[in-house]
């Protein structure tokens, strides 16, 4: 079963995390023949919701967590509830589309496959996607960060973390006509907007649970902004991606 690791940061994971490309979108929608329904599982705020209902007649949107719900931006057609990715209240043979980004290892496999082919309709299409670390393209920089991804809040990564670091190669997708893409992210952001992006890791929240509050991102913050410097930088974000028939 699912659990809810992003409640408690869900205003600055609205704030700061990324949205993803469009040429995601144009990859992916030419796959969907049918476009009266889609779901967008473990939604989050909504991002890709938001993009979907451009597309489709109805969208339905989960989340485990209210508190990210609450931070969903509203559309007519899109309708956000609270519940998991192993059990929803749709009716059999229902979506044309089932989307999840950046949640899939979250989830209990076998029994998210399951709740998938219960409410997929025929030629239903799923996909799923995920993105790794930024990378500035400055060596010491991104050494920085990268230790502080794997040492300093290392141990403190749920172990199912390390799915999105080998792209979900361990993580089964056993569906008919699969795809593949990758797409990049870039985004020219400061020194500050990095450490609040950094306070939206998981690690960085259970860091904090078990330290009495404490912020773990003020361990590399002093340094971090000094090699960073004044100015803003491009910082980018690997995305990878696949979709399959159910």
């Amino acid at each position: 079963m699912s659990l809810d690791r992003f409640s408690a940061q869900a205003a600055a994971y609205a704030r700061y995390r990324i949205d993803y490309p469009p040429e995601l979108y144009a990859w992916l929608l030419p796959q969907v023949p049918n476009r009266l329904r889609a779901w967008d599982c473990a939604t989050g705020n909504g991002q890709v919701a938001v993009v979907l209902a451009e597309s489709f007649r109805d969208v339905e949107a989960t989340d485990l967590s209210a508190n990210q719900l609450s931070e969903a931006t509203e559309r007519p057609n899109i309708h956000y509830q609270v519940a998991t990715a192993e059990h929803t209240p749709f009716p059999d043979d229902y979506f044309d589309l089932i989307t999840v980004g950046q949640a899939v290892h979250w989830f209990d496999q076998a029994a998210y496959h399951a709740e998938v082919r219960r409410v997929a309709g025929p030629g239903t299409v799923l996909a799923e996607w995920g993105y790794g670390l930024g990378q500035t393209g400055d060596a010491e920089l991104d050494a920085l960060i990268l230790h502080f991804h794997n040492e300093t809040v290392g141990p403190y990564w749920d172990a199912n973390r390390w799915h999105v670091l080998d792209e979900y190669a361990r993580l089964q997708f056993p569906f008919a006509r699969v795809r593949t893409a990758r797409f990049a992210v870039r985004r020219q952001w400061s020194a500050a907007w990095y450490l609040g992006y950094l306070r939206t890791w998981s690690a960085v929240v259970n860091y904090g649970q078990q330290h009495d509050g404490a912020d773990a991102v003020l361990l590399v913050a002093e340094e971090l902004t000094r090699l960073w410097g004044a100015d803003e930088r491009e910082v980018v974000f690997p995305v990878f991606a696949r979709a399959g028939v159910v």
